[in-house]
């Protein structure tokens, strides 16, 4: 503003002392100096200066007292301009919490107990709530000695050595699975191979969250041309949850670069005004989080590397309070707007007065 402002008032200021008296012919060069310097004094942007951060300060205290801590004005600003919505969807649009459903044991070698065990004791150094629910299903003390080592591979599961047994648990990337397995249950299967022989698989399911779909819906309602998920479920259980809460696109079986990938390309096709949100939860967000033009994090259940990466937090992880966060936007963007129109139609008058 000011890079446009300042040299048009000056310019102006400059015309106004030199260009009456030559034209009049009286060259009263004393009066249009005092009125060219009256006119810099009336034009001084003090209106602008103090109602428009005013109106940002009001907005993100609105946003904050109702659970939305936004980071600054800019991204206030940019929540304004929201044509679509990224969302996560473990901890983001579902709960999060994951409870084992079926056991399945296809070695003979092993009951499902030995079966449990070997699945429990290699997610044990993992705090991730698929992680969490196998350790509640088991519900007995791990005995750590029997652990030789614990190495998570991004995007497909864990590899680790029990009682010198190799055991490996995760998705198919991870595991050989035999051509006549054909897993037909909705949820996240974790398969599972010890001593490279697939000994079974479990399923576990997430609920999604009760307002989720209130909040699809509003943003909608709001203007919200796109609403999209991205996933590293399988397809199965994305559509699912896509159908269920109504997702304009759902993209599933993507590693944590493929959905910097799949993020790029949503960005990339977007018109160079509307903003693009992300909203997320996980460690493997964040840099999704920090590329998108506001990031969103879930407070409650968030990874501190999500909530630092992100622009605006989440306090409640209720995905409802998106729609709070945007509203609250613009309506400080229509208030700075008519502060703004206000203090510039008052200082033309001044001026041309």
């Amino acid at each position: 503003f000011a890079k446009i402002y300042t040299p048009i008032v000056i310019g102006l200021a400059i015309l106004l002392a030199l260009l009456p008296p030559i034209i009049s012919g009286e060259y009263n060069f004393r009066l249009w100096v005092f009125r060219a310097l009256s006119f810099l004094v009336v034009s001084c942007p003090c209106a602008f200066v103090i109602s428009v951060p005013l109106s940002f300060f009001s907005g993100i205290g609105a946003a904050s007292k109702a659970g939305v801590l936004i980071k600054g004005g800019n991204y206030l600003e940019a929540l304004a301009k929201v044509d679509t919505v990224v969302f996560d969807k473990t901890g983001t649009l579902t709960k999060g919490v994951f409870n084992v459903q079926k056991v399945v044991v296809h070695n003979k070698n092993i009951d499902e107990n030995e079966f449990i065990y070997y699945v429990a004791s290699a997610e044990s150094g993992s705090n991730h709530p698929i992680s969490k629910s196998i350790q509640k299903y088991y519900n007995k003390e791990i005995d750590s000695s029997s652990i030789n080592s614990i190495k998570e591979i991004s995007g497909k599961g864990i590899e680790a050595t029990i009682n010198n047994k190799k055991v490996l648990v995760g998705n198919e990337k991870l595991v050989n699975l035999p051509k006549d397995i054909s897993v037909t249950d909705v949820g996240t299967i974790l398969y599972v191979e010890i001593d490279n022989v697939f000994s079974g698989y479990i399923v576990i399911s997430d609920e999604i969250k009760e307002d989720a779909k209130r909040a699809i819906k509003e943003l909608k309602n709001i203007g919200i041309k796109k609403n999209i998920m991205l996933t590293g479920d399988l397809d199965k259980v994305a559509k699912k949850v896509g159908e269920d809460l109504e997702l304009d696109e759902t993209y599933s079986n993507l590693l944590p670069q493929d959905k910097v990938s799949k993020f790029e390309e949503i960005i990339k096709n977007k018109k160079s005004k509307d903003s693009v949100i992300f909203v997320g939860d996980g460690i493997n967000d964040a840099p999704v989080l920090a590329r998108a033009d506001v990031g969103i994090a879930m407070g409650a259940m968030g990874s501190d590397a999500a909530i630092e990466a992100a622009d605006v937090v989440i306090m409640t992880d209720e995905p409802s309070k998106i729609v709070t966060a945007i509203k609250s936007s613009k309506k400080t963007m229509k208030i700075a707007m008519q502060n703004m129109a206000l203090a510039f139609g008052i200082k033309v008058i001044a001026l041309i007065l």
